[in-house]
C-alpha cells in the first residue's frame, strides 16, 4: 500500500482569492512559499502528492471544467520545472446545496484516490486551511494537519490532529513524525 499526503488547493498551495472570488485563471494563480520545496521533499520520501479541491466556481459559471484542468495542467508543469510531482488532482464541481458525495467535508475526493493509488489512509496525511477539509481528512481516515488559524472565524475550534503556519511546516512536521 502507498502513502500519501492529500493537499487543499486554495490557501495551501496558492493564494487564496478574495472572499466570494475565485482563481479563475492562471494569471490570478499565485503559488505560496516554500510550496514546492515542500512538495518535492514529499515527493522523496515516497508520498503520493494528492490535491483534493471544492471548486465552486464551476457551479457558479465562473469558470469551465476545461480552464480549471489548464491551471492544474499549468501548476504541474511549474512544479515539473523544479523536480517536484503532484500525482493527481481531484476537485469537486458542484455548489454548497449539492447532495454529492464529493464536496468537502465529504470525504469522497480522498475515497476515490485511496482506490486509484492503492492509498492506506492510516499512513496518510490530509492538509487543509479550514474546518471542512480536516473533517474530510478525518472522515476518509487520514491525519490531519490544519495550515493556519485555530478557529473556523466562527470562535469553534478546528480539531485537526496537527497545526503549521504553512505547507512547508507541515511537510517537516509529517516527515518528523514517521
Amino acid at each position: 500500500m502507498n502513502k500519501a499526503v492529500f493537499l487543499d488547493r486554495d490557501g495551501v498551495i496558492n493564494r487564496k482569492a478574495p472572499e466570494d472570488d475565485y482563481v479563475v485563471k492562471w494569471d490570478q494563480f499565485h503559488l505560496l512559499p516554500g510550496v514546492i520545496e515542500a512538495i518535492r521533499n514529499l515527493n522523496q520520501a515516497a508520498y503520493r502528492v494528492i490535491v483534493v479541491t471544492n471548486q465552486r466556481a464551476i457551479a457558479k459559471n465562473r469558470i469551465t471544467i476545461s480552464e480549471l484542468e489548464s491551471i492544474h495542467r499549468k501548476l504541474m508543469e511549474k512544479l515539473g520545472e523544479h523536480s517536484a510531482t503532484i500525482d493527481g488532482i481531484y476537485f469537486c464541481p458542484h455548489d454548497l446545496e449539492s447532495e454529492c458525495g464529493c464536496r468537502k467535508p465529504k470525504p469522497g475526493m480522498l475515497l476515490r484516490a485511496l482506490d486509484d493509488f492503492a492509498i492506506d489512509p492510516q499512513l496518510s496525511w490530509m492538509v487543509g486551511d479550514s474546518a471542512v477539509d480536516i473533517a474530510a481528512g478525518s472522515k476518509a481516515g487520514c491525519r490531519t494537519v490544519l495550515i493556519g488559524s485555530v478557529s473556523n472565524g466562527l470562535g469553534i475550534e478546528i480539531r485537526a490532529d496537527f497545526r503549521a503556519g504553512d505547507l512547508y511546516q507541515a511537510v517537516q512536521m509529517i516527515l518528523r513524525l514517521v
